[in-house]
């Protein structure tokens, strides 16, 4: 059986966890630092699993050593946003969290694949990458998942404006996890129909910006605390297309090295994603608008991510 392990055992991570349990992916590890709360957890599961007769283990844990052995570690570490707050609010508190999981991850499980669920999300992924290229690991094997839950939202709101199955909707939502995001409106299709033919501009921009503000309209109504159920259910679609080697082309937040003319920033682009992690960053034919919308997006990403080296939480070698 496959091992993930899960850091931070809060409303993402143990709904990612009960996912992955139910429908016997792997074995999962739960780790937090609140006391006895993933043991609890990991024990609920548990007794769900023999509702269903399944043998899948889960561990709920206090302690890094736990982690070893993994084939895929998911950070979903750091505090959740609260109403009024940005993403980028969050980054010096999750900044230093991350910085400790890295470095627990890079010495109990190194030959593992890692997501990066914690927001800021971009920021987030730069900063563990940094830290576990350091320790071997390659561009390609730690990435961050902002973009298969943006395209769901996007996916989501254009099945509820045109009162259409999401059977039928191709698309694709590449950049920052924030409110410079861009829904590829040229890559967007109703069955082969462009969306542009279905949808007027007007329409079009209204789905656009409701993408964008798709997890501030949460945060308002749940009052305390942020989106879970979708960013579990998109962050288990990776971790089957690498399980299962099923080399889906997603998008994906990865480090960049001249692809799309951007370098040593994180940003969400088209990959092929299987066993190996990243095995191809896919370089789409964007119109004019979309390339100069993803340039201002790559601009936001490397701000956010310079301030990482100004809270010297990012060394300048690093």
């Amino acid at each position: 059986m496959r091992k993930i392990s899960i850091i931070g055992a809060g409303n993402v991570g143990s709904t990612l966890a009960l996912l992955i349990a139910i429908n016997e992916l792997a074995d999962v590890v739960m780790i937090d630092v609140l006391p006895d709360m993933p043991k609890g957890k990991a024990l609920d599961m548990l007794q769900m699993l023999a509702v269903f007769n399944s043998d899948v283990k889960v561990i709920g844990s206090n302690n890094y050593e736990d982690i070893s052995g993994s084939d895929i570690v998911v950070i979903t570490a750091g505090i959740a946003r609260k109403p009024g707050m940005s993403r980028e609010d969050l980054l010096s508190t999750n900044a230093n969290i991350m910085k400790e999981v890295a470095y627990n991850v890079s010495k109990f499980a190194p030959n593992s694949i890692v997501i990066v669920v914690s927001n800021p999300l971009d920021a987030m992924t730069y900063l563990a990458y940094k830290i576990l290229k350091d320790q071997g690991w390659s561009r390609f094997q730690v990435m961050g998942m902002a973009g298969v839950l943006d395209t769901a939202r996007f996916k989501y709101f254009i099945s509820e404006k045109l009162n259409i199955s999401m059977d039928n909707i191709d698309a694709m939502v590449l950049g920052s996890h924030g409110d410079t995001m861009v829904p590829i409106i040229s890559h967007t299709n109703i069955q082969g129909i462009p969306i542009r033919n279905l949808l007027g501009e007007q329409d079009l921009n209204n789905l656009i910006e409701r993408t964008r503000n798709g997890g501030a309209e949460i945060v308002s109504l749940l009052k305390t605390g942020s989106a879970y159920y979708a960013p579990a259910a998109s962050t288990l679609i990776m971790i089957k297309s690498i399980l299962h080697d099923k080399k889906q082309i997603l998008p994906v937040s990865v480090y960049c090295q001249g692809e799309y003319g951007y370098h040593d920033i994180v940003i969400g682009l088209p990959v092929v994603l299987g066993s190996k992690g990243i095995e191809k960053i896919i370089e789409l034919n964007l119109d004019t608008d979309e390339k100069q919308q993803l340039d201002k997006s790559a601009e936001k990403i490397k701000q956010l991510c310079q301030e990482l080296y100004t809270l010297n939480i990012v060394g300048q070698g690093g």
